[in-house]
């Protein structure tokens, strides 16, 4: 089969035929309908040289969804044929954690199939036409009405905001303020959840005019360019009070320097992006009582609320597809900041 791998630490990734998997016991393979291209796959073409609990050759694609292909022996619950989205972090399965299905927060590292990552992330991932998947746990059923290529990327892009929105939802009943940090490929879906899921007002914050174009789109109250005048135009949007909550998805430290100054006191400010930058935390900056907190990921459960929202129509992520021959080109393009929403590979 073909796939799309990564052969080192600051490498283009490679189109090569590779042997398709077979599953063993408890394991199940996809044929896979979609897979995301994200921004983090960029850090390790360009800036990891080393450092994570694993190392490449692997092949990329965190964000995976298609349809069951074969399944191993002991396999129940799921059957060839039954559309899935993969469930990313792999956890060890047996941890406390991973027993609620937080296998995000996996406290038994040693234990799961590489310690920190999944699919894509160490172990081989979704772009290439089949995935293994080594336990039949971490495949959620797709909703009727929702297919592999829309469901890839909620898998990450939807599933990391929607996270990070619902640990701050007592934050943000009618009257509270939201804002959200780079309207990317989770910045937009950022926007609709909170949306969807929230009474709060929205505010939207990017360099790019087209991505504020898209937050209103998506249903931001209100678009703002950083700048000199940002953090001016949020306080005067809520009445010099500040946001309530401040999820940044680029986690540079010109956007975090942002979400410090305007968060409200007793709100919060989650940094979900990995742009490198630092929030110096000192008394009365950030504002008192403000809770500062980096999440990875999300949890097992909460993708099935993600794959629900997203079957009701009330969060949709703007896709552009990509076969996979033309795999790299969509990673130059998203690199260059030529993608709108997110970029989806359909080996299928």
């Amino acid at each position: 089969m073909r796939a799309l791998r990564l052969p080192a630490w600051k490498s283009e990734p490679e189109l090569v035929e590779v042997p398709d998997p077979v599953p063993g016991p408890g394991q199940v393979v996809v044929k896979v309908g979609g897979a995301g291209a994200c921004h983090s796959d960029l850090h390790l073409m360009r800036d990891f040289t080393g450092g994570l609990p694993w190392e490449p050759p692997f092949t990329l694609g965190h964000e995976n969804a298609g349809w069951v292909h074969a399944v191993g022996a002991g396999v129940t619950g799921v059957e060839p044929g039954l559309p899935v989205a993969v469930y990313g972090p792999w956890g060890c399965g047996v941890c406390d954690r991973c027993r609620l299905g937080v296998e995000n927060y996996c406290e038994n590292p040693a234990g799961a199939p590489v310690p920190g990552g999944g699919g894509g992330l160490g172990l081989d991932g979704g772009m290439a036409d089949l995935l293994l998947v080594p336990d039949a746990r971490l495949l959620v059923p797709l909703p009727d009405g929702l297919d592999p290529v829309a469901a890839a990327p909620l898998t990450d892009a939807a599933l990391t905001p929607y996270h990070a929105v619902r640990r701050s939802w007592a934050k943000l009943p009618p009257g509270s303020t939201a804002v959200v940090i780079g309207v990317g490929g989770l910045g937009h879906l950022a926007v609709q959840i909170l949306k969807a899921t929230t009474a709060a007002r929205v505010i939207a914050v990017d360099t790019r005019e087209q991505a504020r174009a898209s937050a209103l789109r998506h249903g931001a109250d209100q678009a703002v360019a950083p700048g000199e005048r940002a953090a001016a135009e949020i306080r005067e949007a809520t009445g010099g009070r500040g946001a309530d909550v401040v999820v940044d998805c680029v986690g540079a430290q010109e956007t975090l320097a942002l979400a410090g100054t305007v968060a409200r006191m007793l709100g919060d400010v989650t940094i979900v992006g990995i742009a490198g930058g630092a929030l110096p935390v000192t008394f009365g900056s950030p504002p008192y009582e403000v809770s500062v907190q980096s999440t990875y990921w999300g949890t097992r459960p909460e993708l099935i609320e993600v794959l629900d929202l997203a079957a009701r129509g009330l969060i949709t992520a703007e896709v552009t597809t990509f076969p996979l021959e033309r795999a790299v080109e969509a990673y130059h393009r998203l690199e260059n900041g030529e993608i709108s929403g997110r970029a989806v590979i359909t080996p299928a």
